[in-house]
């Protein structure tokens, strides 16, 4: 095998719109960076590990523990520019690029990459992925790839590629940002002509496929999640301290279903007798959902903006322990239900189909609007049913936890 001279580099910018000063945020007890840094330099074989950095405090902060720094301009557009700059102050035949916001990155996948460049001298860039599920593909934010038969990326993409068009048995691959150049390929970036195709998706490896450069992909484990927010830097902190996952809404732990009537268990529709008693419709499928949910310990409470004996009745008939009728605040009423029956917000799921029951849907865990609800409540449930309000909704939702516990 070649005897390639690698080093691994890792910018690290101040400056960044979700979370400023990202590199020096603190994870248990050490700035990001060090970890990254850290992590890096346990890879075997590698000539040197370098930060590259515009900014003096982050320079401080990588000598303080040991770390090397590059000083580079605060003018490069990318990573990977900067990493040219580099090119020109260290020398190597490979140069491994390294995002500083990976605290979770492991040393054997940044192995993995080292060993492909190693064993093929004609592969000019390599990176990595690893397999995701069709449901995370349709996710924007997660770059995905598709390959040729020896590896050699296609297209990256933030669309969910490969498109089943039949239905077929589609494998999604997640693109992981870790990068590896021949020093032939970063002495001839800056000259790359600019991509269409790097400026529709913002994916700077585009630029590279668009001249016709090659980008091998080499298959790892999944990874953890890198740092972009404030949310992700918790979830991070999270994981590297050990902690257990918080429980997350889902079907499968529902111990509540809170409903509304009017809309929900009826059509909608008020009808008058001859001595003008108001009456409702309620449909039978509906009621032997709320039994069946009964019968497998989940509960369901009823909440109604509105007031009446028929109502009150049909409550009765099908045993229903907790209602609230006339409530003006269906939010607070929520909290209250989940009290009585003392359940948690993620073991709680409402129904609902109108503008006075978006409150409901913010305090539970899981919201469901009926089919014929406007498009503005639709759009504020986490689920939209099939199925319209008196025509079954309810037992379509029920048919869904019964499935799912």
């Amino acid at each position: 095998m070649p005897s390639d001279r690698i080093v691994i580099v890792i910018p690290a910018r101040y400056a960044s719109t979700r979370l400023p000063g990202k590199p020096l945020v603190d994870i248990l007890g050490k700035p990001m960076i060090q970890h990254v840094y850290e992590r890096a330099a346990q890879v075997p074989g590698m000539a040197a590990v370098v930060v590259a950095t515009d900014d003096a405090r982050i320079a401080d902060v990588v000598q303080g523990f040991g770390g090397t720094v590059v000083m580079t301009s605060a003018a490069h557009p990318s990573g990977t520019d900067r990493l040219t700059e580099v090119m020109s102050k260290v020398d190597a035949d490979v140069y491994i690029n390294l995002q500083g916001d990976e605290p979770l990155i492991r040393p054997q996948d940044i192995a993995r990459l080292a060993d492909g460049m190693k064993a093929d001298p004609a592969v000019q860039v390599g990176t990595l992925y690893h397999s995701i599920a069709a449901n995370e593909a349709l996710n924007p934010n997660i770059v995905k790839v598709v390959l040729a038969h020896n590896g050699d990326a296609l297209y990256f993409s933030r669309s969910a590629i490969p498109y089943p068009r039949d239905e077929s048995a589609a494998r999604y691959f997640k693109h992981i940002g870790v990068y590896a150049y021949r020093r032939e390929v970063l002495e001839s970036y800056a000259s790359l002509p600019p991509s269409m195709l790097e400026a529709s998706e913002k994916l700077e490896q585009l630029r590279l496929l668009s001249a016709g450069l090659c980008i091998r992909a080499f298959e790892v484990a999944p990874t953890g999640p890198g740092v972009d927010t404030p949310e992700c830097l918790a979830t991070v902190r999270r994981i590297m301290a050990g902690e257990p996952e918080p429980q997350l809404p889902s079907l499968a732990n529902t111990k509540l279903v809170i409903t509304d009537v009017d809309g929900v268990l009826t059509d909608g529709g008020i009808y008058y007798d001859a001595d003008g008693e108001c009456m409702k419709r309620f449909h039978v499928r509906d009621g032997l959902g709320i039994q069946m949910l009964q019968e497998k310990g989940v509960q369901v409470a009823v909440l109604s903006g509105r007031d009446s004996a028929a109502l009150r009745k049909r409550v009765a008939d099908l045993g229903i322990a907790h209602a609230i009728y006339g409530a003006k605040d269906k939010g607070d009423a929520c909290l209250q239900l989940m009290e009585t029956a003392g359940v948690s917000k993620v073991e709680t799921v409402c129904i609902g189909d109108d503008s006075i029951d978006l409150p409901a849907f913010a305090a539970c865990g899981l919201s469901y609007a009926v089919a014929d609800a406007p498009v503005y409540v639709r759009h504020k449930a986490t689920h939209i049913l099939a199925l319209k309000g008196g025509e079954g909704a309810f037992r379509e939702l029920a048919d869904q936890i019964l499935t799912s516990i």
